[in-house]
């Protein structure tokens, strides 16, 4: 049976993709270039902050001036992260679902502490997470799987029953080799070619609102055939 749940928190458990957009057509407008495409930036929230500017600056961040955009981005973000940031529809629902069945959920991140604690504080999740784990917390970040088996001890779970859902494919690595369940989270931050049938993910959804129904599956009890 399902003893909890773990996410991602950027294109898994919240839509943070409008905070992001609007930060670095912002920074383009200033440094006289045109605006990115929103499509084009969304696909790389999961890469962070290098994958974004290096993408829409169309920079390496081996670039001398690439140090003083990224320094610049950060200050913008952690003065507005979030702004329009919510959480993936269906989402709500569900960590209700698991609050009502005293389910405990967490996350699991490669997002620093410094902005991963205020926008859970300012989406009024962080109360209700069991456990954060962000990267500055461990030795090894995803796809290592410290970081979740550090949010399953904070939990009091066994990893066994804990399902790891997330839209990249260090999350579903992670996961498994925590000896977790997995599912991959298709509505997130994926780029046009990726392969996600590669990530041999447990389940995957097309839409936030498909996790609940498949949770509640997998909490039912094994029908006695005695």
């Amino acid at each position: 049976m399902l003893s909890g749940v773990l996410f991602d928190l950027d294109g898994t458990l919240l839509d943070t993709a409008e905070d992001f957009v609007h930060i670095i057509q912002a920074m383009l407008q200033e440094h006289g270039r045109p605006p990115a495409a929103a499509e084009l930036i969304r696909a790389q929230v999961s890469d962070g902050s290098i994958g974004m500017l290096s993408t829409a600056f169309e920079l390496s961040p081996e670039a001398a001036a690439f140090a003083a955009l990224r320094e610049d981005f950060l200050s913008r973000y952690e003065q507005g992260l979030a702004v329009h940031t919510r959480p993936f529809p269906g989402i709500s629902e569900l960590l209700d679902w698991l609050d009502a069945e005293q389910l405990p959920w967490g996350v699991v991140t490669n997002k620093l502490s410094r902005f991963s604690i205020p926008l859970l504080e300012q989406t009024g999740l962080a109360s209700r997470c069991a456990s954060l784990v962000c990267p500055d917390q461990v030795a090894r970040g995803k796809p290592d799987p410290e970081s979740a088996l550090k949010a399953c001890s904070e939990m009091q779970i066994d990893p066994a029953g804990c399902i790891f859902v997330g839209d990249h494919l260090r999350d579903i690595q992670a996961g498994r080799a925590a000896g977790m369940a997995t599912i991959a989270a298709l509505y997130g931050y994926l780029p046009a070619d990726e392969d996600h049938l590669a990530w041999q993910a447990t389940h995957s959804v097309q839409h936030a609102s498909e996790l609940l129904p498949w949770l509640q599956q997998r909490h039912q009890p094994e029908t006695s055939h005695v």
